[in-house]
């Protein structure tokens, strides 16, 4: 097949154009095409007035090699990839050792899945529930101000990106199409076949809870082995060898070959790795704020006239600022037509994150706005600490819990008294999506001053990208600390820990990943690493 791309289409173009513009883009008769599919749709939306589509389509001709030779020299005609995974190995019969991964969001349940694929049998231990009594957990917070430690928005079947927009795009490079695996069993497990061409595909908190439960019974159907309520206590190790894992009940689980996909939250196992002498190193991250605008706002600054129109569907953005102290100001984790939640897993701490279904249909576009974080930001006496990121993020969490009213509701204030530098005492236009609620204040008590300053700078300038993203209705709710891990677990080539071997950290809790796709991306790394690794014993 060829791979044709910047095929260009007005927006309102029908379906039926695709292939007439095809055929006159190649420069062959109706006939000679023999079938298309579309590899990747997304839109230029820089004029407003007149936004148009942009596809990369495979096409099977009947002289493909003609067509070749005739447009060699066109950048824009090349031989399609192969796009499709090819397993790296396969278990012998009789093999008598399993892996074991612990965790179960989107880089364990890639890992263990591969790896059940190649006939590893892997255990995976997962600390919370299983995702649907997890999600009666998680409303137990959002509704009734009751927090479980052990299943909430960070721990659970599915991790941190389950109650998420469930974005499924990253900027990671992948010559492998690693990422065309990971989605392409989304889809298998329930997903929209879409996320497959679409350049911003997202799934919704809903369906990723099925599709997480059709993973979870591929595994097992396969051999895998699946537990819940298993916090591991202790890693075993010999002379810096992985022996097995210790759970919080005592039992012991053996195995010299050990996946660590934890997330960015599990701070006990983070202090209990750091004890057990395996290498850590910190590292920098982002905190700040959630902001609220009305997505009719967003959707006409970004669309104009063509605003609402269901192929674009609610618009997002992507911000960044360079601010005067040296830091960096900027956008993540937008969820269009979305919520801001409740997403602590600590007691007395508040920490909020964004949320979207996938109709992205709620009537408040938010965003984290988050200013860079280094070692050097940390009190002197802790910098040598490779866990000070962690204390640093409870401090201002905590002060986000007191600034609440100490109940689980979040500090929030209007951007307008935000930016005069006044507390927020009354409610505007905006009202906010939290749950369980909001306790208007001043921020300024809930971030560093160095963060302040620089969102203080940034969302005037934000507003010359975006019309109204400084509107004094806008509002800010506290605080956002949980961007990425604060935390490295350093490994080599291999994908195993520099100085436990058998140990493979992998994800965003070991700083591999940011986001779905990623972490999914880097289960597939290290499954194969682990995998080959086996089979040399």
């Amino acid at each position: 097949m060829l791979r044709l791309t910047e095929l260009k289409l007005p927006l309102d173009h029908p379906p039926a154009a695709l292939r007439p513009a095809l055929c006159a883009r190649l420069g062959i008769a109706d006939d000679e095409l023999v079938d298309f599919h579309i590899v990747k749709r997304s839109h230029d939306a820089r004029k407003k007035s007149a936004i148009v589509l942009i596809y990369q389509i495979d096409v099977a001709l009947r002289d493909e090699a003609a067509v070749a030779a005739r447009l060699a020299g066109d950048r824009h005609v090349v031989p399609a990839p192969d796009m499709d995974y090819h397993f790296v190995a396969r278990a012998p019969a009789g093999l008598s050792e399993r892996p074991v991964i612990i965790g179960m969001g989107p880089c364990g349940l890639m890992a263990g899945l591969v790896l059940a694929q190649m006939g590893f049998r892997p255990i995976l231990l997962e600390r919370g529930k299983a995702v649907r009594e997890r999600t009666k957990d998680t409303w137990g917070l959002w509704r009734k101000h009751q927090l479980d430690p052990e299943s909430n928005v960070q721990f659970g079947e599915g991790g941190a990106g389950t109650f998420s927009d469930g974005k499924l795009y990253s900027q990671i490079k992948d010559p492998r199409f690693l990422g065309r695996k990971v989605m392409t069993e989304f889809v298998k497990a329930g997903a929209p076949e879409e996320i497959l061409y679409l350049s911003k595909p997202h799934i919704g908190t809903f369906r990723l809870v099925k599709m997480v439960e059709n993973m979870r019974a591929t595994i097992r159907e396969l051999g895998g082995e699946i537990r819940f309520g298993a916090r591991v206590e202790r890693l075993l190790t010999e002379h810096r060898q992985v022996t097995g894992v210790e759970l919080a009940g005592g039992e012991r689980i053996a195995s010299r070959h050990v996946v660590l996909a934890i997330g960015h939250s599990a701070r006990d196992t983070f202090e209990m790795l750091h004890a057990e002498g395996v290498y850590v190193e910190a590292k920098p991250f982002a905190i700040g704020f959630r902001i609220e605008h009305p997505q009719t706002l967003i959707d006409k600054a970004r669309f104009g006239p063509n605003a609402g129109n269901e192929l674009l569907g609610a618009a997002d953005y992507k911000l960044v600022h360079h601010c005067a102290n040296g830091r960096a100001a900027y956008s993540f984790c937008m969820c269009p037509g979305g919520q801001v939640v409740a997403a602590t897993s600590e007691p007395g701490r508040v920490v909020t994150n964004g949320m979207s279904q996938y109709s992205r249909a709620e009537r408040n576009a938010n965003s984290a706005l988050v200013v860079n974080v280094k070692p050097e930001d940390f009190p002197a006496d802790y910098r040598q600490n490779p866990l000070a990121g962690i204390d640093f993020q409870r401090h201002w969490e905590s002060q986000a819990f007191i600034a609440g009213g100490s109940s689980y509701d979040a500090p929030a204030q209007r951007v307008g008294d935000f930016l005069a530098g006044r507390p927020s005492t009354a409610l505007g236009s905006v009202e906010p999506s939290y749950q369980p609620g909001v306790h208007l204040t001043d921020l300024a008590q809930c971030a560093p001053a160095f963060v302040i300053d620089a969102l203080r700078e940034a969302i005037p300038a934000f507003d010359r990208q975006i019309k109204g993203f400084a509107m004094a209705d806008a509002l800010l709710t506290g605080v956002e600390t949980r961007t990425s891990s604060p935390i490295r677990i350093k490994r080599g080539d291999d994908y195993q820990s520099i100085n436990t071997r058998g140990l493979y950290p992998a994800g965003e809790g070991a700083g591999y990943a940011g986001g779905i796709l990623s972490a999914g991306v880097d289960g597939i790394k290290v499954a194969e690493a682990l995998a080959l690794a086996m089979l040399e014993r």
